[in-house]
């Protein structure tokens, strides 16, 4: 991960004005760094900071599908997701396929204030950064047959 992080900024139609809000407070600390952003929530933040944001589509027109397609990439260090807990979403696959890309790939998600505040004045922001990202090919795995043996012979 690079010094200058890669950011993507998505929240539903509930929780735009928190993340706002949230952008404002940090806004001279998003400037330092390369966002993107869901097509509405992207056009209010940049009319909103002057910064300029990748705009992706819309949450439920594939926008989410991109950003966990970013982050499949490595095009993005990590996910600021203000969503909505309490209203069901037409595109609620896409958001836990997106939350789950994200895990899957070690990428950091903040879901609220707190967890952005804590991930944006983190002392890692500012410098390099290896993420190490999980192997899940079960063919490069070495196995090892003894303990599963042991196991068997429990039963």
């Amino acid at each position: 991960m690079l010094t200058s992080k890669r950011i993507a900024l998505v929240a539903h139609t509930n929780k735009k004005q928190d993340l706002l809000t949230w952008a404002r407070f940090n806004r001279e600390l998003l400037a330092q760094h390369d966002l993107c952003s869901t097509a509405t929530t992207g056009t209010m933040l940049e009319q909103e900071l002057s910064l300029q944001i990748t705009k992706l589509r819309s949450g439920p027109l594939g926008g989410d599908q991109q950003i966990g397609a970013k982050i499949t990439e490595g095009e993005l260090d990590f996910l600021i997701f203000f969503w909505d807990p309490l209203e069901s979403q037409p595109h609620d696959s896409d958001v836990r396929a997106l939350l789950r890309i994200a895990v899957v790939w070690n990428v950091p998600v903040a879901c609220n204030r707190a967890s952005a505040d804590l991930i944006i004045t983190s002392p890692l922001m500012n410098e390099a950064y290896q993420r190490h990202v999980p192997n899940y090919d079960p063919l490069s795995v070495p196995l090892d047959l003894s303990s599963n043996l042991g196991t068997l012979n429990n039963q």
